[in-house]
Order: structure tokens, then C-alpha cells, then sequence
């Protein structure tokens, strides 16, 4: 399949020169441009699959450019090509995810040969396969509380689950259960076109109490084909006000037949609790309960080196934005370094998410991390692929159990 890339780059020798890296790969279209109204322009008329894109440029810059794309309806996937500070690109990587573009990677000038097979590499395994990954074929209108209730009870609203590989043993591991819609008009949709009407109408307590469930559902068949696989559910850190929630959650576990110690709540970055004391309380009455617990998302929004110390934590999942580029970027490098190493000292288990290369896994392999998580390892799967995956790359229960022996 062709894919289609446009560089917006103002010096033309830089232009063509990127033009010729790309356009030397088979299989790659490419179109250029001097300027971000050209490239504007372009993208509202072509359907590009990525766009590189400088920041130093007269007239309106690269940030510019990256703002404008986001307005777009489908904006592409975006690389920077520049030679501006290595903090300077990871400031506008950090903007243009946070408006919501997809960033393959940061690159510094001059650019060589081996900086676009990596790019290359990154689009062609973030391209999704149809029948693994769910495509957005339309915009949704904003679904009301009654809908999603609905959803949740019919099963439209489901679990999926991506694997975490094992970086000493290359098997699987464990799990992260991720919400799917199999709407009735639009197909199956990600969480990010319906996770902010749960929030906005207050659901993201049934919405956990629906992942448990289907988690531990999808444990028990595991289980009787051989695999014991720990799942991951996130937990928004202001349920924690409800001061018995870890006792609800317990109860619930144990009428379903599952077990804490194999499942661990994920706090995400996006919420907290209006008093910090709250917080605490529940992530160590979860821990009392026999539950594990992970920061989500290390080294983004709120979390800290603090609240990692000072939480009773098993877990540890580092942010895509500190591993995405890894082996490339020397500050990304050490920054790894350092919170792996920190959290080998605090005993936990350190989950590296959003790998999408054979470079940077390589890194993470040799820095120490425990389990990897991303698209190089697996997307989403429904729990009958899972299953499937499980056959051919898990460990059985026997054979985890022989191995614990050794």
C-alpha cells in the first residue's frame, strides 16, 4: 500500500533532500512545500499519511503548523525534522499529542537515511489493521447517559485487552483491559470518542465496575484453557473519595470468582482527589485488600518522584512520550535511565508503554525494564484474539509453575 507523505520544510535544499530520502523508498508518495499555508492547503485536499514538518520558519512557524493541522477533521500522523533544541522539539511533541496529533518521532538535522526507515518503520506498525485495531469511520455525536448506560449493559461497551510482554522471557505476561464500543451504526470505536461523555456524565464508576467484571470473566476462561494473566483496569484517582470503594471492589471480586492479586487498578493522570488524604487512604486500603496498584502514565500531568516513594505501588508504567524515540534522543535516554533504575530500587514492576520500535525495545532490554507494552508488541485485541495470542506466545500454568521451581 502507497503511503503518502508531505514535508513542509521553507529552505529548498533541505526540501529536496528530504523529498529524495523519502521518495527513494518504495511504495512512498511524496509532495513538498515551503510554507504553512501551502501545507495547510494541501492536507484539507490530500489525504497524507504523515507529515514532517520543520519549526524554524519565517512567516508563520512549526508550532503554528501543528495547531492549524489539529483543526483538521483527520489530521495525519506528524514527524519534526529541525534544527532546534532537543528540548525545544520535545516541547512541541508534548503540544501537538496533547491537541491530539499522533507524533512518530523528533528528529535533529541533518537528517539521514536510517532517521526515515525509522519513521517509515513507526507509520507502517501505527497503520491499523482492519480487524484488530478499530477505524473511526465517522464522528460521533456525543452519546447521552442513557445510551451509554445501555451500552454497558447489553455488552456494547466492552473489554479488550492488550498484551504485555515480558522482556526476560519474550512471552506474555499480563494484560491491560481497554474499553471498546461495538456501536450499532459506526462499528467499534476507541475509548477517546466516548470516554469524555462517561466522564462529563459521571460514569466512570460503572464503567469500572463493567471492566472488572469482564476482566474477571475473561480471566476464568484463561484459566481453564492454562493461563494464569494478570489484567490491569484503570482507576480514576477521584473515585478514591468513595471511602469504601476498595471494599466494594473486593466484594465484587470474590462473588465473581477472581483473584486480587491478579488483578491491579492503573491511577491515571487525568483526575485526583479534591483531599490528597483521600487519595492515600485508598491506594493503601486497595494494597490492604490484596490488589495491585500502578501509576499510569510516569513522567506526565500530575505524577511525581514524590507520590511514586511515598504510594504503596507495585507497579510502574512509564509514559509513551519518555519512550517513543528512546534510543535516539540522548536527554530521553538518561531520563529513562534514571526512573528505571529508581524504580528497580523501589522492587517494582516497570512497564514501558507506547513501544513502536525494534530500537527502542532494545534500549529498554538493556536499561532493565521489566514489561513492555505498544503497538510493536500487540494493539488492542478482543478477548477471543487475545485468547488466540495466548496460545502461541504465553506461558501455561505448568510451565510458569516449573519455572518458578527452577
Amino acid at each position: 500500500m502507497t503511503q503518502r507523505v508531505l514535508i513542509l520544510e521553507d529552505q529548498p535544499f533541505q526540501r529536496g533532500y528530504l523529498a529524495n530520502l523519502f521518495g527513494s523508498r518504495g511504495g512512498v508518495q511524496v509532495d513538498a512545500c515551503e510554507d504553512v499555508e501551502a501545507a495547510i492547503a494541501l492536507c484539507a485536499c490530500h489525504s497524507y499519511d504523515l507529515v514532517v514538518s520543520d519549526l524554524l520558519m519565517p512567516g508563520q512557524d512549526g508550532i503554528q503548523f501543528i495547531q492549524a493541522l489539529a483543526a483538521q477533521p483527520r489530521p495525519p500522523r506528524l514527524a519534526v525534522a529541525s534544527t532546534a533544541s532537543r528540548r525545544m522539539m520535545a516541547s512541541a511533541r508534548l503540544m501537538a499529542e496533547s491537541l491530539g496529533l499522533e507524533v512518530l518521532g523528533v528528529v535533529s538535522k541533518p537528517v539521514a537515511a536510517a532517521d526515515v526507515e525509522v519513521l517509515l518503520e513507526a507509520l507502517a506498525q501505527a497503520r491499523p489493521s482492519t480487524d484488530a485495531e478499530p477505524a473511526q469511520a465517522a464522528v460521533l455525536p456525543e452519546p447521552d447517559a442513557r445510551q451509554l448506560r445501555q451500552a454497558m449493559v447489553d455488552g456494547s461497551l466492552t473489554a479488550w485487552f492488550q498484551p504485555k510482554k515480558s522482556l526476560q522471557s519474550g512471552r506474555v505476561v499480563a494484560a491491560e483491559a481497554l474499553v471498546r464500543w461495538r456501536h450499532p451504526q459506526l462499528g467499534t470505536l476507541t475509548a477517546g470518542s466516548f470516554l469524555p461523555a462517561i466522564c462529563r456524565h459521571g460514569l466512570e464508576g460503572e464503567l469500572l465496575r463493567m471492566m472488572l467484571e469482564a476482566s474477571i470473566k475473561a480471566q476464568a476462561r484463561w484459566r481453564r484453557q492454562g493461563f494464569r494473566v494478570p489484567v490491569s483496569i484503570n482507576l480514576p484517582p477521584h473515585l478514591l473519595e468513595q471511602s469504601d470503594l476498595p471494599d466494594e471492589l473486593l466484594a465484587m471480586t470474590l462473588a465473581l470468582g477472581g483473584t486480587p492479586g491478579e488483578l491491579c487498578f492503573e491511577l491515571m493522570e487525568n483526575s485526583t482527589t479534591r483531599h490528597v488524604s483521600d487519595f492515600y487512604a485508598g491506594a493503601c486500603r486497595l494494597r490492604m485488600k490484596g490488589f495491585g496498584l500502578a501509576q499510569d502514565d510516569f513522567g506526565q500531568g500530575l505524577s511525581s518522584v514524590h507520590n511514586l516513594v511515598n504510594t504503596p505501588f507495585t507497579e510502574v508504567k512509564i509514559d509513551r512520550a519518555l519512550v517513543s524515540g528512546c534510543a535516539r534522543d540522548p536527554a530521553l535516554h538518561l531520563t529513562l535511565a534514571t526512573i528505571i533504575a529508581l524504580a528497580n530500587q523501589l522492587g517494582l514492576v516497570i512497564v514501558a508503554e507506547g513501544v513502536e520500535s525494534d530500537a527502542d525495545l532494545a534500549v529498554l532490554r538493556q536499561l532493565g525494564c521489566s514489561q513492555v507494552q505498544g503497538f510493536l508488541i500487540s494493539q488492542a485485541l478482543p478477548p477471543e484474539e487475545f485468547t488466540r495470542l495466548l496460545d502461541d506466545e504465553a506461558p501455561r500454568t505448568d510451565e510458569a509453575a516449573q519455572a518458578a521451581l527452577r
